[in-house]
C-alpha cells in the first residue's frame, strides 16, 4: 500500500511537473503591436510626418528558423504612388553560440496598391555579440523599384546597418543606431542615418524616444532626390524633405 501511495504521488507530481512545464513553454509565434509618431526606414520619413500604426507577426522554430510579416501604413508620397501600406514578409535562420550570434535571410517589402507598382527584394546577413548588432543587406533586384539617374538598375544597392542597445536595468536602456546606404547608379543617393534614443518597459510595453538624423539630399528648392511631395488629397502640393532631423515617439508590445 505504501509502495502504491508513493507511486501514485510521484506520478501525481510527474504529472504536475509536465503540465507547468507545458504551460511556461514560450510560443513559437509572437505578435507585436507599436504606434509611433511617425514612420522613419533608414532614417527616411515614410509618413509625410503624420502617425504610423505598425504591426506584424513572428514564427520561431527551435531549430533556429523563423518566418515573419511586419505592416505600416506609408505615405503615397514617399515613393509609393497611389498606395498607402507596406507589407514586409521575411525569413530565415538564426543561431547563437555562446554570446555570439548569426542571423541570414531574405526580406520582400510590398506596397500593395502602388502603381506603377513599388516592390524591394533584400538578402541579409548579420550578427550579434553581447549588446552589439550588424547588419548587411542586399538588393537582388531595382531598390525599391527606383532607376539610376540615367536609367540604370539599381540591383546590387546595398545598407550596412550598425546597432548597440545596452540594458541600464529598472526596464530601462539606451539605442544607438549608425547605417550607410550605396544607392548604386543614383546620383546624390547615397547617405548615412543615425539614431539615438532610450525606453522605458512598464508592465511589458515599450515607450520609446529617439532622435533620428541623416545627411540625405533632401533640399527641395534643388530638386535633390529625398525631397518628397505630398500627392494624398487635400495636401496643397506640399513638398518636404525626408531626412531632415526629428525625434520620434513610439509605445508598443510584443504578445
Amino acid at each position: 500500500m505504501r509502495k502504491s501511495v508513493s507511486s501514485l504521488a510521484l506520478a501525481a507530481w510527474l504529472c504536475v511537473g509536465s503540465a507547468t512545464a507545458q504551460q511556461t513553454t514560450p510560443s513559437p509565434i509572437t505578435g507585436n503591436f507599436t504606434l509611433a509618431s511617425e514612420y522613419r526606414f533608414r532614417g527616411i520619413d515614410q509618413t509625410f510626418g503624420k502617425p504610423a500604426v505598425q504591426g506584424g507577426f513572428d514564427y520561431s522554430h527551435s531549430s533556429g528558423v523563423y518566418l515573419g510579416n511586419w505592416n505600416s501604413n506609408v505615405s503615397s508620397g514617399a515613393g509609393y504612388p497611389n498606395g498607402n501600406i507596406e507589407m514586409d514578409f521575411y525569413g530565415g535562420y538564426k543561431h547563437a553560440f555562446g554570446e555570439f550570434g548569426t542571423d541570414v535571410g531574405f526580406i520582400y517589402y510590398a506596397y500593395p496598391g502602388t502603381s506603377p507598382k513599388v516592390n524591394n527584394k533584400e538578402l541579409y546577413v548579420g550578427g550579434t555579440w553581447k549588446f552589439f548588432a550588424a547588419k548587411f543587406f542586399y538588393a537582388i533586384d531595382d531598390y525599391f523599384s527606383a532607376r539610376g539617374s540615367s536609367g540604370e538598375d539599381t540591383k546590387g544597392t546595398t545598407y550596412l546597418d550598425l546597432a548597440a542597445n545596452y540594458d541600464l536595468g529598472s526596464g530601462w536602456s539606451i539605442l544607438a543606431h549608425y547605417g550607410h546606404l550605396n544607392f548604386k547608379h543614383v546620383g546624390n543617393g547615397s547617405y548615412s542615418d543615425w539614431k539615438l534614443g532610450v525606453t522605458k518597459d512598464l508592465a511589458g510595453w515599450l515607450f520609446a524616444a529617439a532622435l533620428v538624423a541623416t545627411n540625405a539630399k533632401g533640399d527641395c528648392g534643388s530638386g535633390e532626390p529625398y525631397c518628397f511631395p505630398q500627392t494624398q488629397p487635400g495636401s496643397g502640393g506640399s513638398k518636404r524633405d525626408a531626412g531632415r532631423s526629428t525625434v520620434v515617439f513610439s509605445v508598443g508590445k510584443t504578445f
